[in-house]
């Protein structure tokens, strides 16, 4: 059982990615599936979450109105739209999922880069 993310690469100022959360062996049907992001020399900071739970969802201030959670069921996915991209955006960007007394899964990263 593990989750692994996809999505990641290069794209200029302004551009749009879209991150994608598999998870493999179990459904996130009872879980809060979280995009955290680390830039070099700064600590893992939340971005966005969403508890399938209920539908609520969380945004960080600084990619509020930019990036969007989504949950595909079909595909036992939890995608991350993120668009009109920023420089300060480039991170490694981590999925992870957890739940009331369930495991706690974190996938293995995935590079976002913002640059001309």
């Amino acid at each position: 059982e593990h989750v692994v993310e996809s999505g990641g690469g290069l794209v200029q100022p302004g551009g749009s990615l879209r991150l994608s959360c598999a998870a493999s062996g179990f459904t996130f049907d009872h879980y809060t599936v979280g995009w955290f992001r680390q830039a070099p020399g700064k600590e893992r900071e939340g971005v966005s979450c969403l508890d399938n739970s209920n539908g609520n969802t969380y945004y960080a201030d600084s990619v509020k109105g930019r990036f969007t959670i989504s949950r595909d069921i079909a595909k036992n996915t939890v995608s991350l739209q993120m668009n009109s991209l920023k420089p300060e955006d480039t991170a490694v960007y981590y999925c992870n999922a957890r739940g009331w007394r369930l495991p706690n899964y974190w996938g293995q990263g995935t590079q976002v880069t913002v640059s001309s």
